[in-house]
Protein backbone atom coordinates (compact mmCIF):
# COMPACT_ATOMS: atom_id res chain seq x y z
CA UNK A 1 0.00 0.00 0.00
CA UNK A 2 1.06 2.99 -0.64
CA UNK A 3 1.62 6.28 1.50
CA UNK A 4 -1.13 8.09 0.36
CA UNK A 5 -3.65 4.95 0.78
CA UNK A 6 -2.28 4.60 4.00
CA UNK A 7 -2.77 8.00 5.15
CA UNK A 8 -6.28 7.83 3.50
CA UNK A 9 -6.71 5.14 5.99
CA UNK A 10 -5.27 6.43 9.18
CA UNK A 11 -7.28 9.87 8.66
CA UNK A 12 -10.60 8.64 9.32
CA UNK A 13 -9.08 6.23 12.26
CA UNK A 14 -7.24 9.31 14.05
CA UNK A 15 -10.45 11.76 13.37
CA UNK A 16 -13.41 9.10 14.94
CA UNK A 17 -10.80 8.54 17.91
CA UNK A 18 -10.29 12.37 18.66
CA UNK A 19 -14.78 12.88 18.26
CA UNK A 20 -15.15 9.99 20.10
CA UNK A 21 -12.94 11.28 23.03
CA UNK A 22 -14.58 14.86 22.57
CA UNK A 23 -17.81 12.78 23.00
CA UNK A 24 -16.75 11.28 25.78
CA UNK A 25 -15.19 14.04 27.46
CA UNK A 26 -18.29 16.33 26.90
CA UNK A 27 -20.28 13.11 28.36
CA UNK A 28 -18.51 13.32 32.23
CA UNK A 29 -18.53 17.03 31.88
CA UNK A 30 -22.51 16.65 31.43
CA UNK A 31 -22.46 14.01 34.40
CA UNK A 32 -20.28 16.32 36.23
CA UNK A 33 -22.66 19.10 36.18
CA UNK A 34 -25.54 16.63 36.91
CA UNK A 35 -24.40 15.94 39.88
CA UNK A 36 -23.28 19.10 41.06
CA UNK A 37 -26.77 20.44 40.06
CA UNK A 38 -28.75 17.78 42.10
CA UNK A 39 -25.96 17.91 45.15
CA UNK A 40 -26.58 21.30 45.11
CA UNK A 41 -29.98 21.55 45.42
CA UNK A 42 -29.92 18.75 47.92
CA UNK A 43 -27.64 20.88 50.14
CA UNK A 44 -30.38 23.50 49.37
CA UNK A 45 -33.12 21.16 50.87
CA UNK A 46 -31.45 20.31 53.72
CA UNK A 47 -30.50 23.89 54.62
CA UNK A 48 -34.33 25.04 54.57
CA UNK A 49 -35.52 21.80 56.35
CA UNK A 50 -33.22 22.39 58.88
CA UNK A 51 -34.12 25.85 59.32
CA UNK A 52 -37.70 25.45 58.88
CA UNK A 53 -37.68 22.56 61.87
CA UNK A 54 -35.60 24.96 63.90
CA UNK A 55 -38.06 27.83 63.51
CA UNK A 56 -40.57 24.93 64.42
CA UNK A 57 -38.98 24.40 67.10
CA UNK A 58 -39.06 28.01 68.68
CA UNK A 59 -42.55 28.22 68.19
CA UNK A 60 -43.57 25.14 69.81
CA UNK A 61 -41.22 25.97 72.43
CA UNK A 62 -42.48 29.84 72.67
CA UNK A 63 -46.40 27.57 73.02
CA UNK A 64 -45.40 25.16 75.57
CA UNK A 65 -43.51 27.86 77.42
CA UNK A 66 -46.35 30.27 77.55
CA UNK A 67 -48.77 27.33 78.79
CA UNK A 68 -46.96 25.93 81.36
CA UNK A 69 -44.52 28.49 83.15
CA UNK A 70 -45.13 26.83 86.05
CA UNK A 71 -42.97 24.11 85.40
CA UNK A 72 -39.78 26.55 84.54
CA UNK A 73 -37.49 27.64 87.48
CA UNK A 74 -36.80 31.54 87.81
CA UNK A 75 -35.86 33.34 84.34
CA UNK A 76 -34.92 36.70 83.88
CA UNK A 77 -36.66 39.41 82.23
CA UNK A 78 -34.57 38.90 78.72
CA UNK A 79 -34.41 35.28 79.15
CA UNK A 80 -38.75 35.61 79.26
CA UNK A 81 -38.69 37.80 76.54
CA UNK A 82 -36.95 35.15 74.15
CA UNK A 83 -38.81 32.52 75.23
CA UNK A 84 -42.15 34.91 73.98
CA UNK A 85 -40.19 34.89 70.19
CA UNK A 86 -42.14 32.83 67.68
CA UNK A 87 -41.81 32.79 63.72
CA UNK A 88 -45.32 32.99 61.77
CA UNK A 89 -44.55 35.65 58.93
CA UNK A 90 -41.86 37.49 60.45
CA UNK A 91 -37.87 37.75 59.67
CA UNK A 92 -37.50 36.33 62.84
CA UNK A 93 -39.16 35.57 66.57
CA UNK A 94 -41.07 39.21 66.16
CA UNK A 95 -44.61 37.43 65.44
CA UNK A 96 -44.25 36.38 69.03
CA UNK A 97 -43.26 38.70 71.12
CA UNK A 98 -45.51 41.76 69.35
CA UNK A 99 -48.31 39.19 70.03
CA UNK A 100 -47.09 39.14 73.54
CA UNK A 101 -46.69 43.17 73.86
CA UNK A 102 -50.27 43.53 72.80
CA UNK A 103 -51.36 40.80 75.13
CA UNK A 104 -49.99 43.29 78.02
CA UNK A 105 -50.61 46.78 76.39
CA UNK A 106 -53.91 45.77 74.40
CA UNK A 107 -54.91 48.00 71.82
CA UNK A 108 -57.26 50.61 70.67
CA UNK A 109 -58.09 50.55 66.54
CA UNK A 110 -55.69 48.01 65.39
CA UNK A 111 -54.02 50.29 63.00
CA UNK A 112 -50.37 49.30 61.98
CA UNK A 113 -48.18 51.32 59.50
CA UNK A 114 -45.35 49.20 57.92
CA UNK A 115 -42.74 50.36 55.63
CA UNK A 116 -39.63 48.26 54.22
CA UNK A 117 -41.84 45.36 53.68
CA UNK A 118 -40.24 44.17 50.39
CA UNK A 119 -42.96 41.59 49.00
CA UNK A 120 -45.03 41.51 51.96
CA UNK A 121 -44.28 38.14 52.89
CA UNK A 122 -42.03 38.05 55.44
CA UNK A 123 -42.96 41.24 57.39
CA UNK A 124 -43.61 42.25 61.09
CA UNK A 125 -47.38 43.34 60.15
CA UNK A 126 -48.38 40.04 58.28
CA UNK A 127 -49.17 38.23 61.11
CA UNK A 128 -51.40 41.00 62.72
CA UNK A 129 -53.17 41.82 59.12
CA UNK A 130 -53.67 38.09 57.82
CA UNK A 131 -54.50 36.57 61.32
CA UNK A 132 -55.70 39.07 63.67
CA UNK A 133 -58.31 41.56 61.12
CA UNK A 134 -55.59 44.34 61.54
CA UNK A 135 -56.04 47.31 59.08
CA UNK A 136 -53.15 50.28 57.81
CA UNK A 137 -50.98 50.92 55.42
CA UNK A 138 -47.73 48.88 53.91
CA UNK A 139 -44.83 50.60 52.01
CA UNK A 140 -41.66 49.77 50.15
CA UNK A 141 -39.38 52.05 47.85
CA UNK A 142 -39.66 49.05 45.22
CA UNK A 143 -42.17 49.31 42.60
CA UNK A 144 -42.01 45.38 41.62
CA UNK A 145 -42.05 45.15 45.44
CA UNK A 146 -45.04 46.90 46.09
CA UNK A 147 -47.13 45.52 43.17
CA UNK A 148 -45.91 41.55 44.54
CA UNK A 149 -46.94 42.62 47.65
CA UNK A 150 -50.81 43.74 46.44
CA UNK A 151 -51.08 40.78 44.53
CA UNK A 152 -50.31 38.27 48.04
CA UNK A 153 -52.56 40.29 50.29
CA UNK A 154 -55.40 40.05 47.70
CA UNK A 155 -55.56 36.64 48.21
CA UNK A 156 -57.14 37.11 51.34
CA UNK A 157 -60.75 38.48 51.57
CA UNK A 158 -59.87 40.98 54.70
CA UNK A 159 -56.88 42.46 53.30
CA UNK A 160 -58.25 44.25 50.43
CA UNK A 161 -58.59 47.27 49.47
CA UNK A 162 -59.60 49.82 51.33
CA UNK A 163 -59.17 47.82 54.70
CA UNK A 164 -55.23 47.51 53.71
CA UNK A 165 -53.25 49.38 51.52
CA UNK A 166 -50.31 49.26 49.82
CA UNK A 167 -47.87 51.92 48.42
CA UNK A 168 -44.99 52.54 46.49
CA UNK A 169 -42.83 55.52 47.83
CA UNK A 170 -39.11 55.68 48.89
CA UNK A 171 -39.69 56.51 52.70
CA UNK A 172 -37.87 59.97 53.71
CA UNK A 173 -37.64 62.78 56.01
CA UNK A 174 -39.58 65.21 53.71
CA UNK A 175 -42.73 62.92 52.74
CA UNK A 176 -43.19 60.74 55.70
CA UNK A 177 -45.79 62.67 57.11
CA UNK A 178 -47.94 63.88 53.82
CA UNK A 179 -47.28 60.13 52.89
CA UNK A 180 -49.69 59.28 56.14
CA UNK A 181 -52.05 61.62 55.97
CA UNK A 182 -52.74 61.28 52.41
CA UNK A 183 -53.72 57.71 53.04
CA UNK A 184 -55.45 59.33 55.97
CA UNK A 185 -53.23 58.27 58.53
CA UNK A 186 -53.52 59.86 61.40
CA UNK A 187 -53.69 60.00 65.35
CA UNK A 188 -53.40 56.98 67.51
CA UNK A 189 -52.54 53.85 65.96
CA UNK A 190 -51.09 50.53 67.58
CA UNK A 191 -47.99 49.50 65.76
CA UNK A 192 -45.75 51.37 63.49
CA UNK A 193 -42.73 49.49 62.17
CA UNK A 194 -39.53 50.88 60.53
CA UNK A 195 -37.06 49.03 58.42
CA UNK A 196 -35.90 50.64 55.73
CA UNK A 197 -31.95 50.46 55.84
CA UNK A 198 -30.48 53.45 56.31
CA UNK A 199 -32.56 56.67 57.28
CA UNK A 200 -34.81 54.53 59.97
CA UNK A 201 -33.38 56.92 63.28
CA UNK A 202 -34.13 60.33 61.36
CA UNK A 203 -37.38 59.18 60.17
CA UNK A 204 -38.85 58.02 63.05
CA UNK A 205 -37.28 61.11 64.67
CA UNK A 206 -39.70 63.15 61.92
CA UNK A 207 -43.02 61.35 61.77
CA UNK A 208 -45.63 63.71 63.76
CA UNK A 209 -48.84 62.72 62.26
CA UNK A 210 -49.74 59.58 64.12
CA UNK A 211 -49.21 58.30 67.71
CA UNK A 212 -48.28 54.85 67.65
CA UNK A 213 -48.92 52.45 71.16
CA UNK A 214 -45.92 49.98 69.99
CA UNK A 215 -42.66 51.25 67.92
CA UNK A 216 -40.80 47.86 66.12
CA UNK A 217 -37.40 49.60 64.70
CA UNK A 218 -34.22 47.86 62.90
CA UNK A 219 -30.94 48.55 64.44
CA UNK A 220 -27.55 48.34 63.15
CA UNK A 221 -25.86 45.68 66.06
CA UNK A 222 -22.43 46.06 64.18
CA UNK A 223 -22.53 50.04 65.94
CA UNK A 224 -22.10 47.83 69.78
CA UNK A 225 -24.43 48.30 72.81
CA UNK A 226 -22.73 51.23 74.01
CA UNK A 227 -22.45 54.14 71.48
CA UNK A 228 -25.25 56.17 70.65
CA UNK A 229 -24.60 56.84 67.17
CA UNK A 230 -26.41 56.93 63.48
CA UNK A 231 -25.35 57.76 59.65
CA UNK A 232 -25.65 60.69 58.51
CA UNK A 233 -28.72 61.79 56.58
CA UNK A 234 -28.87 60.88 52.88
CA UNK A 235 -32.48 61.46 51.25
CA UNK A 236 -31.40 58.87 48.16
CA UNK A 237 -29.61 56.48 50.68
CA UNK A 238 -28.48 53.22 49.33
CA UNK A 239 -26.55 50.79 51.75
CA UNK A 240 -24.80 48.72 49.35
CA UNK A 241 -24.23 52.14 47.84
CA UNK A 242 -22.46 53.61 50.74
CA UNK A 243 -20.38 50.41 51.51
CA UNK A 244 -19.83 46.98 50.34
CA UNK A 245 -20.72 45.25 53.11
CA UNK A 246 -24.36 46.74 54.13
CA UNK A 247 -23.43 46.84 57.42
CA UNK A 248 -23.29 50.68 56.97
CA UNK A 249 -27.22 51.72 57.64
CA UNK A 250 -29.77 52.98 60.70
CA UNK A 251 -28.53 53.49 64.18
CA UNK A 252 -27.38 51.82 67.22
CA UNK A 253 -29.81 50.61 69.73
CA UNK A 254 -27.88 52.98 72.30
CA UNK A 255 -29.25 55.94 69.70
CA UNK A 256 -32.66 54.23 69.56
CA UNK A 257 -33.52 53.66 73.32
CA UNK A 258 -32.29 57.77 73.47
CA UNK A 259 -34.86 59.06 70.78
CA UNK A 260 -37.58 56.54 71.77
CA UNK A 261 -37.03 58.89 75.44
CA UNK A 262 -36.78 61.79 73.77
CA UNK A 263 -40.60 60.95 72.38
CA UNK A 264 -42.39 59.26 75.25
CA UNK A 265 -41.19 55.75 74.88
CA UNK A 266 -39.96 52.63 76.90
CA UNK A 267 -37.25 50.00 75.22
CA UNK A 268 -38.73 46.40 76.16
CA UNK A 269 -37.11 44.12 74.19
CA UNK A 270 -34.62 43.09 71.04
CA UNK A 271 -35.22 39.94 69.34
CA UNK A 272 -32.66 37.22 69.96
CA UNK A 273 -31.06 37.66 66.31
CA UNK A 274 -30.57 41.48 66.97
CA UNK A 275 -32.30 42.72 64.31
CA UNK A 276 -35.33 44.60 65.70
CA UNK A 277 -36.01 46.61 68.84
CA UNK A 278 -39.55 47.01 70.58
CA UNK A 279 -40.49 50.06 72.04
CA UNK A 280 -43.71 50.99 73.95
CA UNK A 281 -45.26 54.30 75.55
CA UNK A 282 -44.03 54.28 78.78
CA UNK A 283 -47.44 55.32 80.19
CA UNK A 284 -48.72 52.19 79.53
CA UNK A 285 -45.88 49.89 80.96
CA UNK A 286 -47.86 50.15 84.53
CA UNK A 287 -49.90 46.87 85.71
CA UNK A 288 -47.79 44.76 83.06
CA UNK A 289 -45.42 42.05 82.45
CA UNK A 290 -43.10 43.97 80.76
CA UNK A 291 -40.14 45.91 81.89
CA UNK A 292 -38.24 49.03 81.03
CA UNK A 293 -34.38 48.07 79.61
CA UNK A 294 -31.44 49.78 78.81
CA UNK A 295 -29.96 49.07 75.46
CA UNK A 296 -26.63 47.07 77.15
CA UNK A 297 -28.85 45.36 78.82
CA UNK A 298 -31.15 44.44 75.94
CA UNK A 299 -28.57 43.89 73.31
CA UNK A 300 -28.05 41.13 71.10
CA UNK A 301 -25.54 41.01 68.28
CA UNK A 302 -26.34 40.82 64.91
CA UNK A 303 -26.76 36.36 64.30
CA UNK A 304 -25.50 36.23 60.66
CA UNK A 305 -22.92 38.98 61.22
CA UNK A 306 -20.88 37.20 64.06
CA UNK A 307 -20.52 34.28 62.01
CA UNK A 308 -18.93 36.29 59.27
CA UNK A 309 -16.91 38.73 62.12
CA UNK A 310 -17.22 39.76 65.32
CA UNK A 311 -18.41 43.02 66.60
CA UNK A 312 -15.34 44.63 66.74
CA UNK A 313 -14.54 43.84 63.02
CA UNK A 314 -17.54 44.53 61.74
CA UNK A 315 -17.26 48.81 63.18
CA UNK A 316 -13.59 48.69 62.11
CA UNK A 317 -14.85 48.03 58.57
CA UNK A 318 -17.68 51.28 58.47
CA UNK A 319 -16.02 53.11 61.58
CA UNK A 320 -14.46 55.27 58.75
CA UNK A 321 -17.75 56.21 57.28
CA UNK A 322 -19.86 59.59 58.69
CA UNK A 323 -21.79 59.02 62.17
CA UNK A 324 -23.04 61.12 63.92
CA UNK A 325 -23.40 60.92 67.83
CA UNK A 326 -26.54 61.23 68.89
CA UNK A 327 -27.54 63.15 72.63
Amino acid sequence: MGLTAKMNTLLPIRFASRYEKSLHNMTLLKIYIYHLFYRLIWFKDKWFRVRSIDEQRQTTTSLLWNNHRGLRGNLSYREKMKNHECKVYSQNGEDGLLLFIFSQVDTTNRTLVEFGIETGRECNAANLLIHFGWNGLLMDGSPKYARRAREYYDRFPHTQDPSLKIQQSFVTVENINKTLSDNQIQGEIDLLSIDIDGNDYWVWEAINVVDPRVVVIEINASFGPDRAITVEYDEQFRRFSKHRSGWYHGASLAALEKLGARQGYSLVAVDSTGSNAFFVKTELLADTELQQVSAVEAFYPQKKRTQIASLEKQLDLIKHLPLVDVD
